[in-house]
């Protein structure tokens, strides 16, 4: 069925057809979430593309697929900035291009095709300006027994094996295929599933942590430049005044930057956060942003203790480009040509220490809003010992619920990676615990303002995945493709 599909004569019938399929992963993703259309696109592109051998239009080809799958899922940008949506859709797409015209001249499709398009997914993970991984093949699948592959090799082994079982899927329909390679690739995709969903390093300590998650609730799509500051702090605070000292709480998390101040310990909103922790006699984890110099700012979290100390402390490393920051040398340009950088007047200073905090003499590792998206932030609070992972967020910027969505399934991604409770705060929603199965419970409605306490698990050992992270597939990927060029190359040779 997939070569009747994808067996178009006309060029223009292929391009067509491409579309097709880009709109069918665009759809796989949240806030839609049909996963299987992920596959089904992906194995009809694969088809499709065999139908040429033209460099020229395999390179069209692969920028018409990526184009509708991008333009989907990072609509939430074009709130934001249209520039800079299109450049990042236009950006993406020409990296999928180069990587079907790449496998187009490589040779042996139904392996190379796969490994193409994932090194083109882990090049965006990383450039530009450290990378922009959302709209994800893994965030596709999330929710599935097929994202269980991440406990072994995270976001890359998990691109790279759904785009091999679509190949796998195409190839088993094509009859030009050898059977026995076909045979071969679905034992070895079956071996690594059952491999990932049988293997369990990560153990619970037998330990809680009783948690109350606080989301403010209050409106979206709201800049900071065009509210005040004073209107999330007390939002949070009203709906943190439900809580009761029966509720026997360990700790109190708030949102990312809830706190906009000069300076937070000889601040009003200190002593008020200080006089909560007292009364619930429980440590505060709260979300500030602070004056670092002229134009400059810092975004944190940190701990407030009943006793009035601040205990531990971190500092964002991975900030959002152009929500958080302006890369150097861009704020200039962009404001020669038009851009409204007033909506990003200071640039946020990167922290440098571990991902960790602790909370009542344990150690949990924290990511906030932004570092969700990035396997190797949430593994770094693991590897310092974190045994608990939060991700406090600032979801008011963005309209809909595209972003939001994809969060907390990124945030699902992290905690099959690491084996740790995910514990996800956000100003305006969603607020949620994901379990280290990926499932996503507790989770608060958008706008609402609502606590949730609960007694997350703390838990200890590491996976596969956070101890060799993503560069020894990345490598092995190379490899491969390498291999491919070779046998190619020799072929001739030995007919």
């Amino acid at each position: 069925m997939l070569n009747k599909l994808a067996s178009m004569k006309s060029r223009r019938g292929r391009k067509l057809g491409t579309l097709v399929c880009g709109i069918l992963v665009g759809f796989s993703l949240p806030p839609w979430g049909w996963w299987p259309l992920a596959i089904l696109g992906i194995a009809v592109f694969f088809a499709i593309s065999n139908a040429t051998t033209s460099t020229r239009e395999l390179f069209a080809l692969g920028m018409l697929f990526a184009a509708p799958w991008f333009s989907l899922g990072m609509s939430w940008m074009w709130w934001l900035t249209a520039p800079g949506y299109l450049i990042v859709v236009f950006l993406f797409a020409t990296l999928h291009g180069i990587a079907a015209a790449v496998a187009g001249r490589v040779g042996n499709p139904v392996l190379s095709r796969p490994i193409a398009h994932c090194l083109a997914e882990a090049l965006r993970f990383s450039v530009p300006f450290g990378g922009v991984p959302l709209a994800t093949i893994p965030i596709a699948i999330s929710q599935t027994w097929l994202a269980s592959i991440a406990t072994l090799g995270g976001p890359v082994l998990t691109t790279w094996f759904v785009l091999q079982t679509a190949a796998t899927i195409r190839a088993h329909f094509d009859h030009r295929e050898s059977r026995p390679t076909v045979f071969c690739l679905a034992v070895a995709l079956g071996c690594l599933i059952l491999l990932a969903l049988n293997i369990s390093p990560v153990k619970n300590t037998g330990e809680n942590l009783r948690l109350a998650i606080v989301q403010g609730g209050g409106p979206q799509g709201v800049l900071a430049i065009n509210t005040r500051a004073r209107d999330a702090v007390d939002r949070h605070l009203a709906v943190t005044k439900t809580l009761e000292v029966g509720d026997q709480l360990d700790a109190v998390l708030w949102p990312e930057n809830v706190i906009d101040v000069a300076k937070f310990v000889s601040s009003v909103e200190y002593e008020e956060i200080l006089a909560e922790a007292r009364r619930l006699n429980a440590e505060f984890i709260v979300g500030i942003t602070e004056d670092a110099g002229p134009n400059q700012f810092t975004n944190a979290q940190l701990v407030v203790r009943p006793t009035g100390e601040i205990n531990s402390r971190y500092d964002k490393v991975r900030r959002a480009p152009f929500g958080e920051y302006v890369p150097v040398g861009l704020r200039r340009v962009l404001s020669a040509i038009g851009a409204p950088m007033d909506q990003v007047p200071n640039d946020a200073v990167a922290g440098n220490e571990p991902a960790i905090l602790e909370v009542k003499g344990e150690k949990v590792a924290v990511v906030i809003s932004w570092e969700a998206f990035f396997a190797g932030r949430a593994n770094s609070g693991v590897e310092a010992g974190g045994q608990v992972l939060l991700n406090p967020t600032n979801g008011s910027t963005f309209t809909g619920t595209v972003l939001q969505t994809q969060q907390l399934a990124a945030n699902s991604l992290r905690t099959r990676e690491t084996g740790r409770y995910v514990v996800q705060a956000a100003t305006t929603g969603f607020s949620a615990l994901i379990e280290p199965s990926g499932r996503i419970t507790n989770r608060v409605p958008i706008g609402v303002g609502q606590t949730s306490i609960i007694d997350v698990p703390l838990r200890t050992g590491r996976t596969v995945y956070s101890i060799i992270g993503d560069g020894p597939f990345i490598a092995g990927l190379l490899i491969a493709l390498f291999a491919i060029v070779l046998v190619k190359t020799r072929k001739p040779a030995n007919v």
